[in-house]
């Protein structure tokens, strides 16, 4: 006996079906809670991976963050100070005097006295008899040994940062064996008194000065300073 053939389905129950599917899933969009999202899963891009090796890798950083931090004002250390008061500067490391035998209470502040009708004397004369031993006021080395119209047998010292520099003029002579570039010592003998250059010849004397260097520490320029101040 023959089995009759199961009916097929019609194409009005696929829509029916199709049609009742939808409704369901629309219903449970609705019935979703608020801010409930839904996740589709979709297959990872291969080419959208971040591969372990493309990934920057800062330890440093991330175990110590302050490492890129901007330094704090505090932490930042603070430019070294250049005295404000070069006078003061100098008083303070007690120069020797610059010719031997020679007190402070011999000493007379002709800084601001003129010379030649107009110009500044900006030094100090120290008289003492000729050949009076002239002596390095501190540790530094010889700049320049020059011989001047003016000044006579000179002699330009540096102090021992070469921010200073010591000028030594009318000298009747270099000591022995006199050297620039040479370095000297506090009280070492350098020259001695005499009446070279522009001084009158019947008053031997020591014309000494001292100038704050500009930046590019030349022995010939710079600001000066009286000598009367510092060594008083």
């Amino acid at each position: 006996m023959r089995r009759a053939a199961s009916p097929r389905p019609s194409w009005w129950m696929y829509a029916a079906g199709g049609f009742l599917a939808g409704v369901l899933v629309t219903s449970a969009i609705a019935r979703r809670p608020a801010g409930v999202a839904l996740h589709f899963d979709a297959p990872e891009l291969a080419s959208e991976r971040v591969q372990p090796s493309e990934v920057e890798v800062r330890p440093s950083l991330r175990e110590n963050p302050a490492a890129v931090a901007p330094p704090s004002p505090a932490s930042v250390a603070a430019p070294p100070v250049v005295s404000a008061d070069p006078i003061e500067e100098l008083r303070r490391r007690q120069l020797t005097l610059p010719v031997q035998g020679i007190s402070a209470d011999d000493i007379r502040d002709n800084f601001n006295e003129t010379r030649g009708g107009s110009r500044r004397h900006e030094a100090i004369d120290v008289l003492a008899p000729r050949n009076t031993p002239v002596l390095a006021v501190e540790d530094g080395r010889i700049a320049k040994l020059f011989l001047s119209e003016a000044g006579g047998i000179t002699i330009y010292q540096f102090d021992p940062t070469e921010n200073y520099v010591y000028y030594y003029a009318h000298l009747e002579a270099y000591a022995p064996g006199l050297k620039e570039k040479d370095s000297i010592t506090r009280g070492q003998v350098i020259g001695y008194v005499g009446t070279t250059g522009n001084a009158p010849r019947e008053t031997p004397h020591l014309h000494f000065a001292v100038f704050k260097m500009t930046g590019e520490k030349q022995w010939w320029r710079g600001t000066a300073l009286d000598p009367y101040r510092v060594l008083r």
